[in-house]
């Protein structure tokens, strides 16, 4: 089994590492330089894992699995969607990437994780206490998880009707236009100090350095790893309010553990 992840600020890695340590499966970032084709192709069973925005996968990720869709031909499927409280069909809609194509899903599941949004005020980033609970219930899930694995018990979270329509209605009908909007929404204030930090960390390449400063290309996918990284809090992205307290990461935090 392999594990492939995309994760803006560490809460889908925190999961997919997690997981993979547990069910001893190769686990890889789809921002590694690697032949992705020849992983998925010489495996049997792909877990995925991603935060879910809005109820849509990632653009990273969309482009990434239409990119490798044959290689999911005939494939054992295993789904996880890191989510801050709710997202309907979160894990669900990710088949839609993979129409027409044959797979077989063992299983699918929703993790709330700690809120990354570190200028919406409505959802301050929490303490590391608060971290800490969200980080008790996804290990306790992961091991039921894996239980379930074991014992052959088949979960599909999201796949019924009501979370369907609830995660089309509630989110993924507006935040397809936010989506859109937020590509080229990213803006820079005058505390920029031109330290370059965001162009390394980008994973759309969306940031490049010009003789004015930094400017944005139209490709943001909206991880807010730039949000919460830039030093000087200089960076915003659709949600222009001031940033206040970054959220550093799960590996950040508990770098000593990882």
């Amino acid at each position: 089994m392999v594990t492939i992840y995309f994760s803006g600020t560490g809460n889908s890695r925190y999961i997919a590492e997690r997981f993979s340590e547990k069910t001893n499966a190769a686990c890889f970032s789809i921002e590694e330089a690697i032949d992705f084709s020849e992983v998925l192709t010489t495996t049997n069973t792909v877990a995925v894992c991603y935060p879910i925005y809005g109820s849509c996968v990632p653009r990273i990720m969309r482009d990434f699995i239409i990119a490798h869709q044959s290689c999911f031909e005939g494939k054992k499927l295993i789904i996880f969607c890191t989510q801050l409280m709710f997202s309907g069909d979160g894990a669900r809609i990710f088949t839609d990437l993979l129409d027409g194509v044959a797979v077989e899903i063992l299983y699918a599941e929703h993790f709330n994780m700690p809120n990354n949004i570190c200028n919406l005020p409505i959802f301050p980033v929490q303490d590391n206490k608060k971290i800490n609970r969200y980080l008790s219930k996804a290990e306790a899930k992961l091991e039921r998880v894996g239980r379930d694995l074991s014992s052959g018990i088949v979960k599909k979270r999201g796949f019924n009707v009501l979370s369907q329509y609830s995660g089309y209605l509630l989110q993924r009908r507006s935040f397809v236009r936010l989506e859109k909007k937020a590509e080229k929404d990213v803006k820079i204030s005058a505390a920029c100090t031109v330290c370059g930090k965001c162009i390394k960390i980008c994973p759309m390449q969306n940031l490049k350095q010009v003789d004015s400063g930094i400017l944005q290309n139209g490709q943001c996918t909206l991880c807010y790893r730039c949000v919460n990284q830039c030093p000087q809090q200089a960076i915003t992205v659709l949600l222009h309010a001031p940033v206040k307290k970054q959220y550093p990461g799960i590996h950040q935090l508990y770098s000593d553990d990882f």
